[in-house]
């Protein structure tokens, strides 16, 4: 039903709407209420009677002014009314009614005895809803009544719908329109909706003209707007479109039009009748999602999604037209220290700088006219020239077209020389190099996957030689990569095809012609060839490699330990060298414990390596593992001592056991007094720490006879023996150094003998 009251039963129940509800919360559908005024008893009663028998609830009053008072109170769903009453009659009656709020548009049937047209005219002035003429023709009212009813409840679902959509509209920021054309001329009738005034931020009533609209358009979009709408006109098309407008009240607004075109018959006449949106919050949304989609967030320069859809259309060009187009990766040189001493934070305020003047470098353009692109523009595609950002401390310069490689190269040069300058960032000034690597279009590439990966192995090349450079892409850097790539990919299966295998160089004891222990070095047995370390232990530590590979050479030492033990009473410990990231792992001690243990050998039959550079460079993450092994009995040896520029106070700190003198200053033995100094100093300064001496590279008897002469008897080098895989080391003790048949062996026991025969001569005029 239209209209929904409330009120007691007889019966006792309480009557919400067109519902009854019970106190066991039932509803059941309720009989229409009808208010009936007469003024006249009889017919008051006999009306209600009839009308209740035909299942009206009927509320009786007998009065104009009673009905406007009950009314007041309550709404029925449709007012019967006497037309002649003493007093208020009803049309005075109804006319008041109309008045109040709420009952507006409640339906009304005047009862009358008068039939003539005065009458009747008036009762529908007054907001009478119909009329019936007085007689006892119930049927009749009462078909009157429920058509009045159905019309009202149809009326009122009309009103709630036309609510709905107004109210949808409103929040949608949407209105409707008509506008019909004039022929020839841009007058007309245009009319808006309240909510489409709403739209253009006007009042309702406000009357708005086609041109008064376009003014609302920015001049520089004025003029695609009319020659739109000129092709409108002429093929009449459906029109949708987004237009940025400035309405009346200052703000700048995007409002999407929609409109479909509709022949007036009368006039010949083509109208359009459509609606308009405010969309300017959802195309900001959208413009921000797009920003996000295409730049870096961080230093606001096109982000690798962009560059590749910029350096697509580049090469579109570049093809179509036969010029040369270049892409240039730039990697910051160390980029990584100073992120991880300062602090992410500063990181990036770093990469902001750098991008500054990476923009700086290059004619960079923000944004892209995708549309004159498309169109093949010239001049658009000069916007494609931008400095972006892949991720990390990389970056890419798109040069869509230069001359020649020299051009490419120069702004190349300009990037290096923007780094020159301090960057401040944290209060701290800090220096930032970058490497370059140059690849050019058509030469080094045909599409962007290709150029992106050859200025990446000219990148690298620049890095290898040395940082702060330009490398140019050549051909045989991409058979260098792909060389490293396949050794790479190999390197990752040796381990679970055993292709490791160490080898081992003894060390010696001079004096004493003995074996005191061996180094443990690593070697790759790959399809029946011997890689060397120094081509594959470089890669196994950029990809992290080197560490479940230091753990296998662990665990294959300690079995080493217990097979040499058993076979000739081996007794001493076998070197491992480790990296110095592999220290830092809080787990290292609990490894070698499960190494010795499984291999059944004690814990200093393990001994560790780390070179002093790589100690040099995480000095406090060493130090407590260092300690840590230390405490449970493994023995800590500083390789390749004197290389490494460490703090010789450091040094009566650290829990070390022994140093190993490197290879350099060994060479020089016995040729230059500079070499017997530093080497005489190392010895002296092991002595005074309590500490083992080790020479490594021992190579001649020359070499040889100035480490004994000097005071150092263990030594390890070629002069002895090379790397042997583990069986060849026990041969090489039974037949050279057990039967003591070595050249080195002669020329020690040769050398003693003399100078204990200096010793006695020495000694015999004095006694």
């Amino acid at each position: 039903m239209a209209r929904r009251n409330t009120a007691m039963l007889a019966d006792g129940t309480l009557r919400v709407g067109t519902h009854i509800t019970h106190s066991e919360d039932l509803q059941t559908e309720v009989p229409p209420s009808v208010l009936l005024v007469d003024d006249d008893e009889v017919n008051l009663m006999v009306t209600a009677l009839a009308l209740r028998d035909r299942g009206f609830f009927v509320t009786e009053v007998s009065s104009g002014e009673a009905a406007l008072e009950h009314l007041r109170q309550q709404v029925p769903d449709i007012v019967v009314l006497d037309a002649m009453m003493p007093g208020l009659n009803g049309f005075d009656t109804c006319l008041q009614m109309r008045s109040i709020p709420g009952l507006e548009h409640v339906p009304v049937l005047m009862l009358t005895g008068l039939d003539d047209d005065e009458s009747i005219s008036h009762a529908y002035r007054v907001g009478a809803t119909d009329f019936f003429v007085k007689s006892p023709q119930w049927r009749l009212l009462d078909g009157r009544i429920r058509y009045l009813l159905r019309a009202s409840s149809t009326r009122q679902e009309l009103l709630r719908s036309r609510a709905r959509l107004a109210r949808a509209q409103d929040l949608a920021r949407m209105g409707s329109f008509e506008w019909h054309s004039v022929p020839a001329s841009w007058e007309g009738r245009l009319d808006l909706s309240r909510e489409a005034l709403r739209v253009f931020g006007l009042p309702h009533g406000s009357s708005l003209g086609l041109r008064q609209l376009i003014r609302m358009v920015p001049r520089a979009e004025r003029h695609g707007i009319l020659r739109m709408l000129v092709d409108l006109r002429t093929h009449h098309s459906v029109l949708a479109t987004d237009v940025g407008m400035d309405l009346p009240d200052g703000r700048r607004r995007v409002v999407h039009v929609e409109a479909e075109p509709e022949r007036l018959a009368a006039s010949g006449a083509v109208g359009y009748t459509g609606v308009v949106q405010d969309v300017t919050d959802r195309r900001t949304a959208e413009d921000k999602i797009r920003h996000l989609a295409n730049f870096d967030a961080l230093t606001g320069l096109p982000n690798r999604r962009q560059l590749l859809w910029r350096t697509e259309r580049a090469l579109e060009h570049a093809r179509r037209h036969g010029h040369l187009c270049a892409l240039l990766l730039i990697d910051l040189d160390r980029f990584k220290v100073i992120n991880d001493t300062l602090g992410h934070a500063a990181g990036d305020e770093l990469l902001t700088e750098v991008a500054r003047r990476l923009r700086s470098c290059v004619r960079h353009s923000d944004q892209v006219m995708e549309s004159s692109v498309e169109a093949g523009s010239s001049r658009a595609y000069r916007t494609l020239e931008a400095v972006g950002r892949l991720g990390g401390d990389e970056f890419v310069a798109l040069l869509p077209e230069v001359a020649t490689e020299h051009d490419a190269e120069r702004v190349a040069t300009r990037i290096l020389e923007a780094m020159r300058l301090p960057i401040h960032v944290a209060g701290q000034e800090c220096f930032v190099t970058a490497s370059v690597g140059v690849a050019l279009f058509p030469r080094d590439g045909q599409t962007v996957l290709d150029l992106m990966r050859n200025s990446d192995m000219a990148m690298y090349a620049a890095k290898a030689g040395g940082r702060n450079a330009t490398a140019v892409y050549v051909p045989s850097l991409s058979s260098s990569g792909r060389e490293r790539l396949e050794l790479e990919t190999a390197l990752h299966k040796a381990l679970e095809r055993q292709e490791l295998v160490l080898h081992y160089q003894p060390k010696v004891d001079v004096r004493a012609a003995r074996m005191v222990g061996a180094e443990a070095l690593m070697r790759w047995q790959r399809g029946g060839r011997l890689v060397p370390p120094g081509e594959f232990i470089p890669l196994a530590e950029e990809s992290g490699l080197i560490v479940p590979m230091s753990q296998w050479a662990l665990s294959e030492a300690a079995r080493q330990v217990k097979v040499w033990h058993e076979r000739f009473g081996f007794s001493d410990a076998i070197a491992v060298n480790l990296p110095s990231r592999l220290f830092e792992r809080p787990e290292l001690v609990d490894h070698i414990r499960e190494c010795t243990a499984v291999a059944q050998v004690p814990l200093r039959s393990i001994q560790l390596e780390i070179t002093e550079t790589g100690l040099m460079k995480d000095l406090q993450g060493v130090i407590p593992a260092l300690h840590r092994l230390n405490d449970v009995g493994v023995r800590i040896s500083i390789d390749d001592f004197g290389t490494g520029y460490s703090s010789l106070a450091y040094l009566t700190v650290l829990p070390i056991s022994e140093l190993k003198i490197d290879g350099s200053f060994v060479r020089d033995l016995g040729l230059t007094p500079q070499s017997a100094a530093v080497v005489t100093a190392i010895i002296a300064l092991a002595r005074s720490l309590g500490l083992s001496v080790v020479a490594e590279g021992v190579e001649n008897l020359r070499q040889m006879e100035v480490l004994h002469r000097l005071g150092c008897t263990v030594m390890q080098g070629y002069l002895f023996s090379r790397p042997m895989p583990p069986d060849e080391i026990e041969r090489w003790l039974q037949q050279t150094v057990l039967p003591r048949k070595a050249p080195w062996i002669s020329a020690v026991e040769g050398g003693d003998q003399t100078e204990a025969s200096l010793s006695r001569g020495v000694a015999g005029p004095a006694r």
